[in-house]
């Protein structure tokens, strides 16, 4: 009988973190419009938000010892990240694209060649950790890398351009208006590749 007084305790309470888990993350994507509802719930949303962090502790100070006891239950037991992990919000992601210049004035674009999906998967994820600031030291040799792939097949390219940037898709409200994802350039590097192979 005690032990299934404990039981149902842990149960009760395991189930109760899960639930302020998940609503704290759908209330926060709420907040912050990312779903169908009406801008005049934002607000309903953030108090409501806020209850549910409250349940977590985590309005509490960070070194408070019930609000450091549920976080560490929250991740031994793996349910730290609700429902707004898997909701259907489409991340932004990276792209790299090539400008290459012939010397007859041509202008072509092109994208870094890959010989799978196994190498394409493992490229986009190059790409999304790639503006992150502990590449920073690496990134150009990266990006040059790849340009040489894409020179390998284009032998008579006098120049070349890698931009790098964010691809956003646009929001429910800009879909339904006809508006299409947008790129964000975030840096670029130009190669002389006539001028590598002289040196």
């Amino acid at each position: 009988m005690y032990w299934k007084r404990i039981h149902a305790a842990w149960f009760g309470t395991h189930f109760f973190l899960l639930t302020a888990v998940c609503l704290a993350g759908i209330f926060w994507l709420i907040a912050q419009g990312s779903t169908i509802l009406p801008s005049a719930s934002d607000e309903y949303a953030r108090k409501a938000e806020l209850v549910a962090t409250w349940c977590l502790g985590k309005e509490a100070r960070a070194s408070n010892p019930l609000r450091r006891g549920i976080a560490t239950y929250l991740h031994a037991a793996g349910i730290q990240a609700g429902y707004s992990f898997f909701a259907p919000n489409v991340p932004s992601h990276h792209r790299l694209t090539f400008e290459l210049f012939y010397d007859d004035g041509r202008v072509e674009y092109e994208s870094p060649h890959v010989r799978s999906k196994a190498a394409a998967l493992r490229l986009d994820s190059l790409l999304d950790r790639l503006p992150e600031e502990r590449y920073e030291s690496v990134r150009e040799a990266l990006v040059k890398m790849l340009a040489f792939s894409v020179w390998r097949k284009n032998p008579d390219v006098k120049k070349l351009r890698a931009t790098f940037g964010s691809v956003n898709p646009p929001g429910i409200t800009e879909f339904e208006r006809g508006k299409t994802e947008t790129f964000q350039p975030m840096f670029s590097f130009d190669f002389s590749l006539h001028d590598d192979q002289n040196q």
